[in-house]
């Protein structure tokens, strides 16, 4: 296959030098879109561990680490450690989200709905570097603390939907199951959304504050009862994936959907089992993270359902047309005597 010929753009930017020198394959451009996904990831189970290890103010103003030092000091122990370190990987997160970013820009041909996506991360995480500022210098405000917990999710959302755009093309989306069945979806997508925001409302008004040496202020819930209602809001997610599956095995849908529905069950009954454990013991602290990568997982997991439910044709290059849709391969049609006979076209 011959290469396409990229456009020649003046080399004013950075971006357009390296365009002018790089042009990568269609795979480096879907593994960089994977790899700023598992830093999403990463950095939000980096930050639970700040949380859970009472590290929140192990670096106690920002962007400094100290009113005199930007790197922590031996004075601040491990807790320091822990807050700097997890300070320091939002750069590597940004290093993944900016070699997105140059993938998609230097490709051949290029995509601008990747590198929309690519700057849309951008700004996702130039965002949460400012609110987990805010979130130290309000000395662990619970809202912010969980406000930084969803721009986190956020930024999960835009690395997910990037990284499955990056396997398909650019035509117009073609459904793959019918009205009833994806706005079944739709609904378990918004329900799912509001299970997360459910869940920073247990862990703000729970026990880790994310400081143990002073008192942290928590949010205005009774912890059993908004423990209740997040674990009402599972069972209903769990019963919706569970009637997706089934549905969309009643109505022969391409596997693709069927393997996006049955990953997302798998995931709820894992994320389930943790949590009830979780809640048994009281939140031990490592419980409490496996349940935060937990969360991720199935967020990750609802939005590759609810873009199953479509295709939009190969990656330019060479790819699967979606997450796996494996759509069947159209059938010939009839040979018709008659149509071919003179005079009936």
């Amino acid at each position: 296959m011959a290469d396409v010929p990229k456009k020649p753009s003046a080399p004013r930017t950075p971006l357009a030098w390296l365009d002018a020198r790089w042009t990568p394959r269609p795979e480096t451009v879907r593994r960089a879109a994977l790899l700023a996904l598992v830093m999403s990831v990463v950095i939000v189970i980096t930050g639970g561990a700040v949380r859970l290890t009472g590290s929140g103010l192990g670096c106690d103003t920002w962007p400094r680490c100290t009113e005199d030092s930007y790197v922590t000091t031996p004075e601040m122990g491990l807790h320091g450690v822990i807050e700097f370190g997890n300070r320091m990987l939002t750069y590597v997160l940004s290093a993944a989200v900016g070699f997105f970013i140059a993938a998609a820009r230097c490709a051949a041909p290029r995509r601008r709905s990747l590198t929309r996506l690519g700057w849309a991360q951008f700004w996702a995480v130039l965002s949460n570097a400012v609110l987990g500022g805010i979130t130290v210098l309000t000395g662990l405000n619970p809202w912010v603390v969980a406000g930084h917990f969803l721009l986190a999710t956020l930024l999960i959302t835009v690395t997910t939907v990037a990284w499955l755009r990056s396997k398909e093309g650019d035509g117009p989306p073609r459904p793959l199951v019918g009205v009833p069945v994806r706005r079944v979806v739709l609904g378990l997508t918004v329900v799912t959304a509001a299970l997360i925001v459910a869940g920073t409302a247990v862990t703000g008004s729970g026990k880790h504050a994310g400081d143990n040496s002073r008192e942290i202020v928590r949010m205005p819930f009774d912890w059993e009862a908004v423990t209740r209602v997040h674990a009402v809001l599972a069972w209903i997610v769990v019963v919706g994936a569970l009637a997706v599956l089934v549905g969309l095995r009643l109505v022969d849908a391409p596997p693709g959907p069927r393997a996006r529905a049955r990953d997302l069950v798998i995931v709820l009954f894992a994320q389930g089992a943790v949590g009830y454990v979780q809640y048994a013991l009281e939140e031990p602290p490592l419980l409490v993270g496996i349940h935060m990568l937990g969360s991720t997982l199935t967020w990750i997991a609802t939005v590759r359902l609810l873009l199953s439910l479509r295709e939009r044709g190969a990656a330019p290059g060479g790819g699967s047309g979606g997450d796996d849709a494996r759509l069947p391969a159209p059938t010939p049609a009839p040979q018709d005597e008659a149509a071919a006979a003179p005079g009936t076209g």
